[in-house]
């Protein structure tokens, strides 16, 4: 067997040898992501597969990655197929996507309109995500076969993640030290941007459904990353789609896309979606994934001294900061970061 990158072990390429029928294999280490999940690339003959390495899992049927693609593929969410696993050695075999993400589409593309129809194909995914495996619930004695069904973004959940922004963005990179009276203002307002989000209708989400987490393959849009599905908002998702901090969407775009969804939503849904409603909790959820997209970013600055990703908190924040002036009962958040500075300050200039 021939590797680039981090060796694989002798069991694992022992699971390849097995699992492919030869031992002619080549396999090469993908870039790596956020996670702590190992990609390699594997070549066999005139096929390519993807080896995702993690923690060995039991499997029950409850196993999140596994559990929750078999819940989208049920119901026609374009995800990648299993070739095969082994659950001791944390293991599992995929169908081969290729490199092209909507990320890299929508950068080499001289006009964004040109990757709007594969944003258009992104919203005809999310539609299956959201209404088609939502449905099951309903009439599940206990959470459906989806483990999805079982977690949600509650006040809590939602809670956690403003609060991740606060520490690693605000008091650990930033070193912003608030005093109780505005440690005091901040709990007052992401409890009651959480409170109001936790209140709306919840329905699957992907929970990180960005261009790096949208694979083109063969002109068709395929669907990663899901194993944190939860319940939740349909703005969620949505937001983290057209406010992805990876790409510069302009508002014309963004726009053409959210009315595409509302009108694909519509014909799954009993009572139309009303635009100002939708707004109105489109802008809240923004505050909150954009300041929660913020925390992440700054985590792994902070953890692991990783920089790729310090060039997103700017334009991250600066959303939030916008988006804030439409309410002026979370004045003094916007005050808290602009009057310490975070507006200003040199992310890519630490060392």
């Amino acid at each position: 067997m021939v590797m680039q990158g981090a060796p694989l072990d002798e069991k694992s390429t022992a699971f390849l040898t097995d699992a492919l029928g030869s031992s002619n294999i080549s396999a090469l280490q993908l870039a790596g992501d956020a996670s702590s999940r190992r990609y390699y690339r594997v070549l066999v003959g005139d096929g390519s597969f993807v080896l995702m390495v993690w923690e060995p899992f039991h499997d029950d049927g409850r196993y999140p990655f596994l559990n929750v693609l078999q819940h989208f593929e049920k119901h026609n969410v374009q995800v990648p197929k299993v070739i095969a696993k082994s659950p001791a050695l944390g293991l599992v075999l995929l169908e081969d996507l290729g490199d092209l993400t909507l990320e890299r589409k929508f950068w080499e593309s001289q006009s964004q309109s040109v990757a709007q129809p594969f944003y258009e194909q992104a919203i005809d995914e999310l539609i299956k995500i959201h209404y088609l495996a939502s449905r099951d619930r309903a009439t599940s004695p206990r959470f459906g076969e989806c483990v999805a069904f079982g977690v949600a973004f509650n006040t809590e959940k939602l809670l956690w993640e403003m609060n991740y922004g606060r520490e690693h963005l605000i008091e650990k990179l930033c070193r912003v030290k608030l005093s109780p009276v505005e440690r005091g203002e901040l709990d007052r307002i992401f409890l009651d941007i959480c409170e109001k989000l936790d209140r709306e209708e919840k329905l699957i989400c992907h929970r990180d459904y960005h261009s790096r987490n949208l694979m083109i393959k063969h002109g068709k849009v395929r669907v990663i990353d899901f194993q944190d599905a939860r319940m939740g908002p349909i703005q969620y998702d949505l937001v983290s789609l057209v406010h992805d901090s990876y790409v510069d969407m302009n508002d014309s775009v963004r726009g053409q896309i959210l009315d595409y969804y509302i009108r694909r939503a519509n014909g799954f849904r009993d009572r139309a979606l009303d635009r100002e409603d939708f707004a109105k909790i489109f802008r809240l959820q923004m505050v909150q994934r954009c300041f929660k997209a913020c925390g992440s970013f700054a985590s792994f600055y902070n953890t692991r001294e990783d920089r790729r990703y310090l060039k997103y908190l700017e334009p991250t924040l600066k959303k939030v900061t916008q988006t804030l002036e439409y309410y002026p009962e979370y004045s003094a958040f916007l005050r808290i970061l602009r009057d310490n500075g975070l507006m200003q300050f040199n992310f890519m200039g630490l060392t």
